[in-house]
Parts: C-alpha cells; sequence; structure tokens
C-alpha cells in the first residue's frame, strides 16, 4: 500500500495534483480542506495517503495530516459512504467541523453535501459517533491562517479560467453543473484564484 508521497507538486486541478517522486508522477485526490494548504507547484510537498484499488481502477486519495486520512478510514467503513462521498464530504467541511457535526447529531448540515441525503446523514451520525468520541479536542486539519501562496495574479483571463476551474471541481465532487456555476458566479470577485473559489463556494452552501 503506498501510505505517503514526498515529492515535487507538478499540477493542481481541484481536486486532483500531480506529485513527482523520484520521476514517477502520482495522480492524487485530495478533498478541498486539505487543497487549500497545498505550496504552489514546482514546491515540495508531503502528504499521506490512502490507496483504493478497484476493479477498473487504483485510485490515490490524500491529505496533509495522519488524521485527516484517519478520518476518511472512519468514514469509507460506515455503510454506503464510498470515497467519491468522503472526498465530497471532507471537501465541505473540515474534519473538525465534521466531527462536530457528528458530537452534535446535526444532520442538517450533512444533508446539504451532494450525495448525503437525510438517511445517509443519520447513518453516519449512528456509525461514527461512538468511533469519534475524544477526536474534538483533536487539532484534524490545517487552519485557513496556514495557507500559503495565494496571491493574486495579474493576467486579465485568470478569473474566467479560474470560474472555470472551480466549477469543474465542484461538479468533480457531486454538485450540478448548473448549481456549481450559480454558485461561483455568485461568490467571484476580481483576482481570486480557483481554490478561494471553490472554498467561498461550498462555505455558502453549508
Amino acid at each position: 500500500m503506498i501510505g505517503r508521497l514526498r515529492g515535487e507538486l507538478l499540477e493542481k486541478q481541484p481536486p486532483e495534483v500531480l506529485i513527482d517522486v523520484g520521476g514517477v508522477g502520482y495522480e492524487v485526490q485530495l478533498p478541498m480542506s486539505c487543497f487549500y494548504s497545498l505550496p504552489e507547484c514546482g514546491q515540495p510537498v508531503v502528504i499521506y495517503t490512502h490507496f483504493v484499488v478497484r476493479e477498473d481502477a487504483q485510485l490515490l486519495f490524500g491529505f496533509n495530516h495522519k488524521q485527516e486520512r484517519a478520518l476518511f478510514r472512519e468514514l469509507i467503513k460506515a455503510n454506503g459512504v464510498g470515497p467519491k462521498l468522503a472526498l465530497a464530504i471532507l471537501s465541505a467541511m473540515n474534519a473538525s467541523q465534521f466531527v462536530q457535526c457528528v458530537e452534535r447529531e446535526d444532520t442538517s448540515a450533512l444533508v446539504k453535501i451532494p450525495g448525503v441525503g437525510k438517511k445517509t446523514a443519520e447513518r453516519l451520525v449512528v456509525e461514527l459517533k461512538d468511533r469519534l468520541k475524544g477526536w474534538g479536542g483533536v487539532d484534524l486539519f490545517t487552519p485557513a491562517a496556514d495557507m500559503a501562496g495565494f496571491a493574486g495574479h495579474d493576467d486579465p483571463l485568470m478569473l474566467d479560467s479560474a470560474e472555470q476551474e472551480a466549477i469543474s471541481a465542484l461538479v468533480a465532487l457531486g454538485y450540478k453543473p448548473a448549481q456549481a456555476e450559480k454558485v461561483v458566479k455568485a461568490v467571484a470577485k476580481d483576482d481570486m484564484r480557483s481554490e478561494d473559489l471553490i472554498r467561498e463556494a461550498l462555505r455558502s452552501m453549508v
């Protein structure tokens, strides 16, 4: 199993990145809560990974910290939750927020996530409440204050391309194209990068 990667960040296309490790490029999908704190392309990066093998694909999911990966693994153990839905959940809210929802039995926030209906939200609370007991006091995510390299560019085409990239990322996470486009347009401001647009769009929907 591939549990950790250390290399050069070559490409960022939310929610996927390409990392060069000794000349081999690994495609890794990250929840947006982890994606926000990645360095710029060309910089070294270390991520913890979870390797999924299916009949039709081999997939790598990445996380900034072991605790985030541990939560992802708890999520995919829950009945009816696969890696794609777990990725969507941890993109809509960071790990600490999810743990708080489970502890407080707050299903109203969970049902706003694409793919999470009322029954799935209730099942997540029931199945994970005991398993996540005591996680609330643990720092499970990188605070927004630690994000780096998010200064705007002067390229006049940046906003349009950033909007399209943000919309594509939201669709990949399970949101409907029309919904993704509407919310991205609503939060878009001058000089916002795709990561900022995605973060604000997800925040506005949860």
